[in-house]
């Protein structure tokens, strides 16, 4: 039970920056072009990684150029690599587009990580060493209720960032022991409007009642609320940072949690830590080029106050 199992997307970053998002119709200059390795179930291992946990990635590369820079980068954040398989044909994209303000659109290619299938994944999850399993929404969903099946039966713990958004059976909710989601997923997993504290709390409840142990929204520049079965409650601000790049803030937030917990965190110095990560992964450029250390996320918080946190 000591290995945190990420089963995700592994993609390769094209990082486009511009003065601001075209209209349609309309052709636009950029400033700056860039690859950075990328994919939501890679930047998560990388967080997790980079944070101490025993992190172990389960995904598809392609038989392209990409392939051995994805996997290199992941074993130079400190993720075993072993599990990583290589499909014939072209490896994950994302074409991404950031704004002067750091906003930024992205159009996902899936590539190899649409052919992570069931019985590819099967051979390759350790279930007897998994402490949990960390999902996403960017390999097939059929794998990924596959997964969630075979962690049932084999009573290891379900997180699940249903990301990007998409709609989650609500008799799978009961499957699930951690949602951790930003607003725009949660308002479309539970249909009720998502805009703030209150709001997210009121979805988050909706999921414990309906089955899930523990819900996280993540809410932005609003910080996150976490809610449980038992009745628990916590909300935290965000840090105050001057946001350059959003690319991957929410899968360093959700990386640094799950690494956190693995180590023997309370669920409040876990989110202190998601939170204050994330803040720094805004202040960076690139997905996993932004993802800090737990050196670094100590340091930041030793320099900037802890944003308020309330029960």
């Amino acid at each position: 039970m000591n290995k945190l199992v990420v089963i995700g997307s592994l993609n390769m970053d094209i990082v486009s920056r511009i003065e601001q998002f075209a209209k349609a119709g309309e052709t636009i200059h950029s400033s700056h072009l860039a690859y950075f390795p990328g994919g939501k179930g890679a930047n998560q291992a990388v967080a997790a990684a980079r944070f101490g946990a025993d992190c172990t990635m389960i995904g598809a590369v392609g038989s392209d150029g990409f392939a051995d820079q994805l996997i290199e980068q992941l074993q130079s954040g400190g993720v075993h690599t072993e599990h990583v398989l290589r499909m014939e044909g072209p490896s994950g994209t994302a074409f991404i587009m950031v704004n002067e303000s750091g906003e930024n659109i992205i159009v996902v290619s899936e590539g190899s990580n649409g052919k992570l299938s069931p019985q590819a994944v099967d051979k390759h999850i350790p279930w007897e060493q998994a402490y949990a399993v960390l999902l996403q929404n960017e390999i097939p969903w059929e794998t990924t209720c596959h997964i969630i099946a075979s962690a049932k039966q084999a009573n290891v713990p379900v997180w699940l960032n249903p990301a990007p958004a998409r709609s989650i059976p609500a008799e799978l909710w009961g499957d699930i022991d951690t949602f951790i989601m930003n607003e725009t997923e949660a308002a479309l997993i539970t249909g009720m409007p998502v805009h703030h504290a209150e709001s997210a709390k009121a979805a988050a409840e909706l999921l414990i009642k309906r089955g899930a142990k523990q819900v996280i929204v993540t809410l932005g520049e609003q910080g996150c609320i976490y809610t449980n079965v038992e009745g628990e409650h916590i909300s935290l601000k965000a840090y105050n940072v001057q946001a350059v790049d959003t690319t991957a803030a929410g899968d360093t937030f959700i990386g640094v949690y799950a690494a956190a917990r693995h180590k023997g965190e309370t669920v409040e110095a876990a989110l202190s830590y998601a939170v204050a990560a994330s803040a720094l992964a805004v202040t960076q450029h690139g997905a996993q080029a932004s993802i800090p250390t737990k050196q670094q996320v100590d340091a930041f918080i030793a320099n900037n106050e802890l944003p308020l946190i309330s029960r």
